[in-house]
């Protein structure tokens, strides 16, 4: 089913719109989750609240792309869960490793100033990816958005670990320059 039918299925409140999302994007959203939380049955609960949240959203909103909408609710999902688990002194999986890397390039520890200004680093952030050389945008963009390891990003680009990693980490001091010079503080 096309991604048209499954959003008019949950705008019709057919509860069928479940599965079919399940069917087409079940893989999808268990993918991001996986890589965030390490931990199958977290990521089967943030699936599952994915599709619920995708309920209720669905007739205040017409999502231009269905698996960006799905890929974002689960996201967040996930790292609201890995929050928690952090806070309970568990967790693990690639994610830490992810913030890890950027913590050079983006601090956690925001003043008020950087707070109101998060809009124009979001701004910056896109403006940033969308310069960079689409094999490079997607080693980041898999990496980043979607916390999947090195050695699977190697592998689908049939690349060397190696090769991925130090793309990755040019492009993160090739961030970290291009914030500072847009005037953020790193």
């Amino acid at each position: 089913m096309d991604d048209h039918g499954i959003i008019q299925m949950y705008w019709d409140r057919d509860d069928q719109a479940i599965r079919a999302t399940s069917d087409k994007y079940g893989h999808y959203c268990k993918s991001i989750a996986r890589n965030i939380l390490n931990n199958d049955e977290d990521a089967e609960e943030c699936v599952n609240d994915t599709y619920l949240n995708a309920w209720n959203a669905m007739p205040a909103h017409w999502p231009e792309q269905l698996a960006t909408f799905l890929g974002k609710i689960t996201r967040n999902l996930s790292f609201n869960k890995y929050k928690h688990n952090r806070a309970e002194k568990r967790g693990g999986g690639e994610i830490a490793l992810v913030l890890d890397e950027l913590a050079d390039c983006i601090s956690g520890n925001d003043d008020v100033e950087q707070i109101i200004d998060r809009r124009e680093l979001i701004k910056t952030l896109n403006s940033f990816v969308r310069s960079l050389p689409a094999d490079k945008r997607n080693i980041f963009v898999r990496r980043y958005w979607y916390a999947d390891s090195i050695s699977d990003i190697a592998k689908a680009r049939g690349m060397l670990q190696g090769t991925v990693s130090k793309t990755l980490e040019r492009t993160r001091k090739k961030l970290k320059t291009y914030l500072t010079e847009r005037g953020f503080e790193i």
